[in-house]
């Protein structure tokens, strides 16, 4: 891989980790189901003039706009809502990788290898400690919300995958039409019909800037980049970089946010993120073991 596209991959793992950033900043503002709506509202529109709509079915565009824009970053913009804080949840969604692995396997019968195994363990282990420091309710509700992010994305990459070999950023632009439909009706049941005007015209430029960087830089750029690497390499050679997207996010998190995290959550997550890298490297240690 050459350098610039290198410096593409490792680009688009420091905007998806800054990311987090803006969730904090736009839920600081606006309901996380509005907030989410807004994200997909203006990720969709006026792209979808443009990005021709992929060769699959309505029912994948709304599994898969269901599975991400509302399981996946509903429940993580309301986790961080809660309290969650932005750079630990950078790191806790990564926990998607292993539901990928074992909905892969209940779906589509791809029977996970011992690295994959071994590194699910030691990041479930991981975050048991973070959960262990957690227990007290307030805390542990969104570390649970997060983890039920993961498994909407989870989700959402089995729906991909049914989808087989297609045009992905056509794919993230035209189900990004389905989540404000249910987010928006979220957003009108639990807040009012008065709360969206509301929210809207109490707009900051910190706010909106929030919204832009999520629809236009994280969604766009990030999932059209990635796809167009992973269009021209293979998989193992992409995945990889994702394992910076926590770095990212914690030292984003940390600089602009003032975050700072405990000694035990420090300790848990350094399981969680030997957990990914046992997942992505351990399989090609044992390919180059010597016979």
């Amino acid at each position: 891989m050459p350098i610039r596209h290198i410096v593409l991959a490792l680009s688009v793992a420091v905007v998806w980790g800054l990311s987090f950033i803006a969730i904090r900043w736009g839920v600081d503002e606006v309901a996380p189901p509005l907030l989410t709506a807004l994200r997909y509202v203006f990720a969709a529109l006026p792209a979808v003039f443009f990005v021709k709509r992929p060769a699959v079915g309505w029912p994948l565009l709304i599994g898969y706009g269901l599975a991400i824009g509302v399981g996946q970053f509903g429940l993580l913009f309301l986790a961080i809502k809660l309290g969650m804080p932005a750079g630990l949840s950078s790191l806790v969604i990564q926990l998607q990788v292993f539901f990928t692995i074992f909905l892969a396997f209940a779906f589509f019968g791809e029977r996970p290898g011992l690295a994959q195994l071994g590194g699910a363990g030691v990041a479930l282990v991981g975050i048991g400690v973070i959960a262990v420091e957690r227990l007290d309710g307030a805390a542990l509700l969104p570390l649970l919300l997060t983890i039920a992010a993961a498994g909407g994305w989870g989700l959402g990459n089995m729906v991909g995958k049914a989808a087989g070999r297609i045009d992905m950023l056509g794919f993230v632009v035209w189900s990004a039409l389905i989540p404000p439909i249910p987010l928006l009706l979220a957003s009108l049941l639990l807040d009012g019909p008065g709360a969206i005007p509301l929210a809207l015209s109490h707009l900051t430029i910190k706010g909106i800037g929030s919204i832009a960087f999520m629809a236009y830089i994280a969604t766009l750029f990030g999932f059209g980049a990635w796809a167009w690497l992973l269009s021209r390499y293979n998989t193992g050679q992409v995945a990889p970089f994702a394992l910076f997207v926590p770095v990212a996010g914690i030292a984003g998190a940390a600089l602009f946010l003032g975050e700072a995290i405990t000694e035990v959550e420090i300790i848990g997550s350094v399981l969680v993120f030997g957990g990914l890298l046992i997942n992505v490297f351990g399989p090609r240690l044992r390919r180059r073991k010597p016979a």
